[in-house]
């Protein structure tokens, strides 16, 4: 499971002109589900973005986590996380989940860092999305529950 995490002032998410999401400082997720993943990989992800120290402090760029500064979630579906570009010019997507199980842990993500007490913001499993967002930094990173 990959997660490209950016730090925000706010972000939000649109459907078909309809807002489905928003939040304000916090942390866009864009979510990606592979073949082999399982809730283990979704548990890992959702305690590291949960913990990870990348808001500031008065002396540090990096000190405090989403948790620690009251932050939320903006958590966003995004299957071309797992895409290959290594032959060719179009991506292969084989990587990726099917749906079935990728919407199954994505919910299950959604619903593991609402337990930990967090506002959670979604944009709409298998839709055309437009996200906006106020890149705070910038600061961006990718994760993956399979490297760790």
């Amino acid at each position: 499971m990959k997660a490209l995490i950016q730090r925000v002032k706010q972000a939000k998410v649109t459907v078909g002109g309809e807002v489905t999401g928003t939040i304000g400082k916090g942390i866009l997720v864009l979510l990606g589900v592979a073949r082999e993943d399982s809730e283990k990989d979704a548990d890992y992800l959702a305690d590291k973005i949960t913990q990870l120290r990348i808001f500031p402090s008065e002396t540090s760029s990096f000190d405090h986590s989403l948790e620690e500064v009251k932050g939320d979630l903006l958590v966003v579906s995004q299957f071309t996380l797992h895409g290959s570009t290594k032959k060719g010019r179009r991506p292969d997507f084989t990587a990726s989940a099917q749906p079935e199980l990728a919407e199954r842990l994505y919910d299950y993500f959604i619903k593991t860092t609402r337990k930990k007490g967090f506002t959670v913001a979604t944009g709409r499993f298998g839709a055309m999305m437009d996200v906006e967002l106020i890149n705070d930094g910038p600061v961006t990173l990718m994760l993956d529950s399979e490297s760790g």
